[in-house]
């Protein structure tokens, strides 16, 4: 019988997590490299990934890269693939997790191009993603996928239509995912996130009606910050997560009960 420490280990696996330059990303990125993971930290801008690296290897977690990447360009999404392998030689986990959300305000007022942006970034980006990782994952034996979508792809909110459309979406593609790809062992899971403190939703924090609103509707009376979601995402990309494949789980703090 395996040991709790073994259990949540993700020792010789290599994990690739986008939008990790700052808040979810980040906090997942660092916490699959405390759990013994090589870690591929994504971002669009390499400064920003390099940053982060450089701050990880001065806490000791030596197997850290950055590599730059808009999601929203399938070029260099295939370069990301490419680089993670040249570098790491294998690729076993990845977290869907790069989002944009340019905009604030009613569908019928929406410009096309906004509109796009976040398709490309939010929805297809994670699909051409996990497509190009595919037969990494697949040759792993225990390839991992992670989408970071939304409460508000499961309800949505007042002038974030786009948004919530992209991440509604990325609910169905996590369930498509794990019904094709289970025969090649590969889980495919989503986290839903409710409000939680990082910039895509400073409007929030920065709204004192609006945050006491939100602390109204949750269950709990607390302010999330991105590290709160780090031990669901390990279990989901360890050994504890085996059986664990299309599940769709809500980390909001009770808002949508």
């Amino acid at each position: 019988m395996s040991t709790i420490a073994e259990m949540f280990s993700l020792q010789g696996k290599v994990a690739l997590v986008t939008g990790a330059s700052k808040g979810i990303g980040e906090a997942m990125a660092y916490t699959f490299g405390k759990a013994g993971a090589q870690v591929v930290v994504s971002s669009r801008k390499q400064e920003a990934v390099e940053a982060v690296a450089r701050k990880f290897k001065s806490v000791g977690l030596k197997q850290t890269i950055g590599i730059a990447c808009n999601v929203g360009k399938a070029a260099e999404i295939e370069a990301l693939v490419s680089k993670t392998i040249e570098h790491f030689g294998r690729i076993d986990i990845i977290v869907n997790n790069a989002g944009t959300n340019p905009v604030y305000s009613p569908m019928m007022e929406m410009e096309e191009s906004a509109y796009d942006k976040i398709m490309d970034v939010n929805l297809k980006g994670a699909w051409l993603l996990t497509k190009a990782a595919h037969p990494h994952l697949k040759a792993s034996g225990q390839g991992c996928v992670i989408n970071i979508a939304s409460i508000e792809g499961l309800s949505p909110s007042p002038n974030l239509g786009a948004y919530s459309i992209s991440k509604a979406g990325m609910v169905m593609l996590t369930k498509v995912l794990a019904r094709e790809l289970g025969e090649d062992h590969i889980r495919v899971n989503a986290i839903c996130p409710g409000y939680i403190r990082t910039k895509l939703s400073e409007m929030v924090w920065q709204d004192k009606a609006l945050l006491r609103e939100v602390m109204h509707k949750q269950c709990m009376n607390y302010e999330a910050n991105p590290e709160d979601l780090s031990g669901l995402a390990l279990m989901l990309a360890a050994g504890t997560g085996k059986f664990l494949t299309g599940a769709i789980i809500t980390a909001d703090g009770g808002y949508t009960v």
